[in-house]
């Protein structure tokens, strides 16, 4: 459904790119409703090109005429880009958060009291459309505020509402997860290479496995642990593989990887706090 709403973008990196092309796709957004900022003018050509939206290298001037404001620079470039668009941000526009480990109140410190801010972390498979974002609001955004914001991340993937708190354990499950799963499906390939297939042909197979058996989890609705149980037929192949993956102690360590990333994510909020 269109929002009928001017949306900029601050900073357009691969993130920002997809929601560009996810709302235009989605029709949830028109070229004339896409504003784009980024300093380097070879890839504000390349985005004007590419999608025909609006570009410039003023990020003030795009915050000014916007009623959606997609903070998307890096975590480290956030103070300046702050600092440089306070005074067009007023509490009749919408921020918008991509930047990891920023917290609202960090951003509301510099934006000023009042400003409606939803803060979200979304992860890589946006850029195909298949992403997994996860969205908090804070003090002053809205119901409304919260359903535009989910509108435009539904785009490239699926949504989800949580507390602010909570936005490390998602960057430690969905945002960090992917870099896990894409090891998995590398190990995977590298055992088909071990059992003599080509390493092209085991990759295909590594890959589509995945995303073949994700697809069965959401689709059905079944517990993983069930759709395991219909695949491991006793004294058969997949229960031997199962065995050796449990004396290799994959679940602990899975569970170990997301509590080492959530961590790692709180740290890194706490020194943005300050």
């Amino acid at each position: 459904m269109p929002l009928g709403k001017k949306i900029a973008f601050l900073g357009t990196g691969n993130m920002a790119e997809a929601l560009v092309k996810g709302l235009l796709r989605a029709g949830t957004a028109t070229r004339e409703e896409i504003l784009c900022s980024e300093p380097r003018a070879e890839r504000r050509a390349e985005i004007q090109a590419r999608y025909g939206v609006e570009t410039s290298g003023d990020n003030r001037a795009l915050a000014e005429r916007a009623d959606i404001v997609v903070l998307s620079v890096k975590p480290q470039t956030m103070d300046p880009l702050l600092v440089e668009i306070a005074p067009a941000i007023d509490h009749r526009k919408l921020v918008v958060s991509i930047a990891a480990g920023i917290p609202i109140l960090a951003i509301a410190r510099k934006l000023g009291a009042g400003v409606r801010i939803v803060r979200v972390m979304p992860n890589t498979p946006a850029l195909v459309g298949a992403g997994a974002t996860a969205l908090a609001r804070g003090a002053h955004a809205t119901d409304a505020d919260l359903e535009q914001a989910r509108a435009l991340f539904q785009s490239v993937g699926t949504t989800e509402v949580v507390e602010e708190p909570l936005l490390d354990a998602v960057t430690g499950l969905s945002g960090s997860g992917p870099a896990f799963v894409f090891l998995a499906i590398e190990a995977l390939a590298d055992g088909g290479v071990k059992v003599g297939l080509a390493r092209p042909v085991a990759m295909a197979l590594a890959a589509q496995t995945v995303l073949g058996s994700a697809k069965l989890v959401l689709e059905t609705g079944e517990h993983p642990g069930r759709l395991k149980d219909q695949v491991t037929s006793p004294g058969g192949t997949a229960i031997a593989g199962v065995h050796a993956l449990e004396v290799g102690g994959l679940r602990a360590a899975l569970i170990a990887a997301v509590e080492a990333a959530t961590r790692r994510s709180r740290e890194l909020g706490e020194k943005a706090a300050k």
